[in-house]
Order: structure tokens, then sequence, then C-alpha cells
């Protein structure tokens, strides 16, 4: 896989919120044009990319703010996690606590709890921005 694409509303927000994941930006552009609109078979597309690398640099995530024609939401903020279609992404993270508290700084809510799964990791799960839902996995040391 090469990218997740997210549309959001507010781009700088989201940015500086994976940033707090340890998501680096890798770069920002604007795109329009006809090209664009046959690309994603909609017409007078403006939007504003930012490309957000991964630390280990194998993955990326895309985060997308419609200038034109607006974005429009298809469905809840708070769709509950089995709902249909791709609920959340999760991050492997070395320290949960420290992650999901500078995230809760930023917005984050916890959606359940914290939990440990085995002898394996720690998990959780919690919405982000504009309700985007997000896992976190901390793997147990010797576990």
């Amino acid at each position: 896989m090469d990218n997740v694409l997210i549309v959001v509303e507010y781009l700088e927000a989201a940015i500086a919120f994976f940033a707090e994941l340890g998501l680096e930006l890798e770069g920002r552009a604007t795109v329009e044009g006809g090209v664009v609109d046959r690309l994603v078979g909609l017409q007078g597309v403006r939007s504003e990319i930012a490309s957000m690398r991964t630390p280990d640099g194998h993955g990326r995530l895309e985060l997308d703010k419609f200038h034109a024609p607006a974005a429009v939401r298809t469905e809840h903020v708070d769709t509950p996690v089995n709902g249909l279609g791709i609920r959340r992404l999760m991050f492997a993270v070395d320290d949960l606590d420290g992650v999901l508290a500078r995230l809760q700084a930023r917005g984050a809510e916890l959606i359940g709890e914290v939990v440990q799964y085995e002898d394996s990791y720690r998990l959780c799960y919690l919405r982000g921005p504009e309700g985007i839902m997000l896992a976190l996995s901390e793997q147990v040391r010797g576990g």
C-alpha cells in the first residue's frame, strides 16, 4: 500500500495532530484542473493535499482539504467501530500513555478504555480530529 487518504475540513489541525503521532510532513500541494477532475470524477476540483510519512518511512497518510467542491459528510462523526467501511487506523507506539496524553491535549477522545491484550499488547481506540477513529498499540516488553 502506498498511502491512505483522509479528507478533512481543518488541514492545519489534522497535520498537527498526526505530527504528535510522529508522522512527518513530507510535502504539500494544491491540485486542480482537468486532469484532477477526470481522475476523481468531480468538476471544478481545487484541493490542498498534505503528505505525511510514518517514522519508519514505509507508510504515508494523505490529508486532503477540498476547497471546491466543498467536502460532504457521508456518515456521523461518532459512527461506532462496528459500522461498515474503513473504521480506524492503527499506529504502533512505544509509550501509549504518553502519546495518548499528547493526543488528548489536541482534542482526541478515548472511546473505550486502555486495555491489555494477553501478555502481548496494550491497546486503545480514540477519536481524533473530525471524528477520525484511531487505535494505538504498544507492545508489552517481554510479550
